[in-house]
């Protein structure tokens, strides 16, 4: 197939599309830079300007451009660049790919739209599957937001489908550098109560579940999540246990609150027991179904 893809340069795309291209898939990427290869074609997702003609014979899109979700304290102008970078980039492709379905509706056409399991909001221990309502924290209004700039391709008969991703393992991560930073310095411990679940996935398996997407009969919000989620303090014996340092510390939760703010208290001290329903049941097969193995592959040099 054509794909085109958005943020093929995080540590997402920039693992997905070698992937892609190992199954023979044509590849697009778009890119807000001067192009620098042939495969790389420019648009403009912040005045929403893209070339029509680019999506006429694309396949797929798969979207995942979006400013990062970095550890630090949430400034007023930081949080509007988290929400406009991904509706306006989503909005973008979606309207573009929309209008080229409706030029040719003969063609089957798919976009895989990026989300996350923070469309949830806290949760507590409750399970969590793709039915679950939104929260109404920040992060859980971004996904709302984000996941409805889909609609106009929707409504033109693309088959779209929502990848709600929990906490990505592999190298290059930024949450994997942080965390095994820590704990090689001996200070690695449970955040807060500990009792937050933590809904990961390795990146092995991310990559995989997507390009399963691209053929299984599944449509809307699925949750890219491993199969057995964790809480945070089973997730720093874990990762303690295996790279040999104590996991005894443990950080307060409002020192936690004081250095981040809202982002301590969405992302690190909240979380999900989020399941993927409709990934399992459309018979996706995980590398890592297990916490242990996730972590291993992710701390694994090159």
């Amino acid at each position: 197939m054509k794909i085109a893809v958005t943020g093929a340069s995080g540590p997402i795309g920039g693992a997905l599309v070698p992937a892609l291209r190992a199954d023979g898939h044509e590849i697009l990427r778009l890119v807000r830079r001067t192009p620098r290869t042939a495969d790389e074609h420019r648009w403009d997702p912040q005045h929403r300007r893209i070339d029509p003609a680019l999506l006429t014979d694309v396949d797929v899109v798969i979207n995942l451009a979006g400013e990062p979700i970095r550890p630090r304290p949430w400034t007023r102008a930081y949080k509007q660049r988290l929400l406009a970078s991904r509706i306006d980039s989503t909005t973008t492709v979606s309207e573009a790919f929309a209008a080229a379905a409706m030029a040719d509706p003969t063609r089957p056409r798919l976009l895989l739209s990026g989300s996350a399991v923070g469309y949830y909001g806290n949760t507590g221990d409750r399970t969590i599957t793709e039915d679950s309502p939104p929260g109404e924290d920040f992060l859980a209004q971004i996904c709302v937001q984000w996941e409805a700039s889909t609609a106009a391709a929707a409504e033109a008969g693309v088959r779209v489908v929502l990848l709600r991703t929990g906490l990505v393992l592999g190298r290059g991560v930024l949450l994997m550098q942080v965390l095994r930073l820590v704990f090689r310095a001996g200070l690695g411990g449970r955040l807060g109560s500990g009792r937050q679940f933590w809904p990961w996935i390795s990146l092995t398996d991310e990559i995989a579940a997507i390009v399963h997407l691209l053929h299984a009969d599944v449509v809307g919000p699925v949750n890219l999540t491993g199969p057995a989620p964790v809480t945070n303090t089973e997730f720093t014996k874990t990762l303690g246990r295996i790279l040999r340092r104590p996991a005894v510390l443990a950080v307060p939760r409002f020192a936690l609150s004081l250095a981040l703010g809202e982002f301590g208290r969405s992302s690190v001290l909240g979380g999900q027991r989020a399941l993927p329903t409709k990934l399992s049941g459309s018979g996706f097969r995980y590398t890592h179904p297990d916490l242990e193995s996730a972590l291993r592959a992710a701390l694994t040099t090159p």
